[in-house]
């Protein structure tokens, strides 16, 4: 797995290798190849409000945003030719301090948070979603699975 980590964040705080190792379980547990790549950026409220409004028209900072590269369905994973280019899935973009702040409110780990956020993310470039009610169970279970692997808990 390549997953890039880019820090734009002046003081993010975040471990590079831990968002590795979040965003690779929820490759592997998704049966993703080797060769799956991502992209995970950190940024500071103010930039990701100015995401926030230009990708879904909502003012003020959010935890995650998704960029998929390729259209997927969950369980499906594309065939590919492992000699062949990487499978680039896509980015995440997360706002750390708004993920802290979201954590705090509900009284959470900020890093159990943190995981989420990062699996969340993930899954959605795997095409999981969740607009309608058996999505958001499919996907809130998934991640629940997920973050149990690595010893973390989804609030």
């Amino acid at each position: 797995m390549n997953i890039q980590v880019a820090d734009e964040h002046p003081s993010s705080g975040v471990d590079a290798d831990l968002i590795r190792t979040w965003a690779e379980a929820t490759l592997l547990a998704e049966r993703y190849p080797s060769t799956t790549e991502v992209a995970v950026t950190l940024l500071p409220d103010a930039a990701m409000a100015i995401w926030h409004q230009d990708v879904l028209g909502e003012s003020g900072p959010t935890d995650v945003l998704s960029f998929p590269v390729e259209t997927l369905r969950p369980g499906q994973i594309p065939l590919i030719d492992e000699r062949g280019p990487p499978l680039l899935i896509g980015d995440v973009v997360i706002a750390p301090d708004y993920v802290r702040q979201q954590a705090r409110e509900m009284k959470v780990d900020p890093d159990d948070e943190l995981a989420l956020m990062i699996t969340h993310g993930i899954l959605h470039l795997l095409g999981y979603d969740h607009e309608k009610d058996d999505e958001a169970a499919q996907m809130e279970d998934r991640e629940r699975q997920i973050l149990a692997s690595l010893g973390r808990s989804r609030r």
